[in-house]
C-alpha cells in the first residue's frame, strides 16, 4: 500500500510534483478546502476502473432527494490506456470521510497537489 503525497503549490517559482504508481490499494490524506486535485494518468496497456472510498462515508443528505449512500465509494468512469484525469477533490468530499483507500487502479501515476 502506497500513500500518494500531497504537493503544497503555493508560493513562487517551480516545484517538483510527486507521483506515485499506484499499487492494488493505495492511501492518501484529504485536506479539505485546500483546492486539492488528484490526477490519475493510466499508464497500462488497458482501461482502469478506480474507486475512491473513505471508511466514514455511509450516506450523506441531498436537498430534495433521498440521503444518497456513499459508502461502497467513487467508482469513476473507465479511464483509458494512456488517459489523463482530473479531481478537485472538494467535489467529492462525501467520499472522502475517515480512512481513504484508492483501489481499481493498479500502474495508474497519481499526483496530488494543493494550494
Amino acid at each position: 500500500m502506497a500513500t500518494i503525497a500531497n504537493t503544497l503549490l503555493t508560493g513562487t517559482s517551480a516545484r517538483v510534483v510527486s507521483a506515485t504508481t499506484l499499487g492494488s490499494t493505495d492511501t492518501f490524506t484529504y485536506l479539505p478546502g485546500r483546492g486539492q486535485v488528484m490526477t490519475l494518468r493510466n499508464a497500462t496497456a488497458s482501461a482502469v476502473t478506480p474507486n475512491i472510498d473513505g471508511a466514514g462515508g455511509t450516506t450523506v443528505p441531498v436537498a430534495g432527494l433521498t440521503p444518497v449512500n456513499v459508502a461502497d465509494g467513487l467508482t469513476l468512469a473507465s479511464i483509458g490506456a494512456g488517459v489523463t484525469v482530473a479531481i478537485p477533490l472538494d467535489t467529492i468530499s462525501a467520499y472522502l470521510q475517515g480512512t481513504i483507500a484508492l483501489t481499481g487502479g493498479d500502474g495508474v501515476i497519481a499526483t496530488l497537489t494543493s494550494y
